[in-house]
């Protein structure tokens, strides 16, 4: 006779929080290798069943990965569930996507304009002239039928965080372009008209940083962000 539902999802949790206190207490690494399935039953005091359900969940969550025919090891750690996560929401709720977009946005901007002076000190002369070119690329790509002019856009913000050095940074300002790029053509709001106006924004950026001027790179996010917005209270009176 199969367990209870309220008794199995204790027991789940259990060994789901049993298997990540293995990881923490053996300082485990993205990539290192966790002891075999009986082994893990052993330490554990579970069932196969329940490590098996267990690795299921953290495999969704990126804690662990399971490598077929080769094993289990500890997982990237990456963001990709929040990714999924706040996708799913704003495909699945007429209520909820352009909430999610414009939370999305102002995160972004948070991240960038609160970095601002460490931005225009750490961004070295090499990076300024890679950002110069992800420019130069929306430029190529608008006059080239908008082909590439996403990816050079997402390029572009990437490496502007880069240098921070901050890797959760890194990971939520990725995982927030993830499901802006996803939801957005769902809500028309990529759109040739703003094309012009994005490069000459991002033109500005790149200036303000090669000037040292933290001030003016502020201003110029502040300016960047705004046509954004824009285009979603748009999609959003059009829907």
């Amino acid at each position: 006779m199969p367990e209870p539902k309220s008794a199995r999802q204790p027991l789940r949790q259990e060994v789901v929080d049993g298997i990540k206190s293995y990881i923490l207490r053996n300082k485990l690494r993205p990539g290192d290798p966790l002891p075999a399935e009986q082994a893990l039953c052993d330490a554990l005091g579970a069932s196969r069943s329940s490590v098996r359900e267990a690795i299921r969940i953290l495999t969704a969550l990126d804690i662990v990965e399971v490598r077929h025919g080769h094993g289990t090891y500890v997982g990237r750690l990456s963001l990709s569930a929040l990714v999924e996560s706040l996708t799913f929401r704003g495909l699945l709720s007429p209520d909820d996507d352009f909430q999610v977009l414009w939370d999305l946005v102002e995160v972004r901007e948070l991240f960038e304009r609160g970095m601002a002076e460490r931005l225009v000190e750490t961004l070295d002369e090499e990076q300024i002239d890679r950002l110069q070119g992800h420019v130069d690329r929306m430029r190529e790509a608008e006059v080239g039928a908008g082909s590439g002019f996403v990816d050079a856009d997402r390029s572009f913000h990437t490496l502007l965080v880069a240098p921070l050095g901050n890797n959760l940074i890194g990971q939520l300002s990725e995982a927030f372009w993830d499901v802006y790029v996803i939801v957005a053509p769902h809500l028309d709001v990529f759109t040739d008209e703003y094309g012009a106006t994005t490069i000459a924004n991002h033109q500005r950026i790149v200036d303000a940083v090669r000037a040292r001027d933290a001030a003016e790179f502020a201003a110029a996010l502040t300016e960047h962000y705004g046509p954004v917005r824009q285009r979603i209270t748009e999609a959003r009176t059009r829907r």
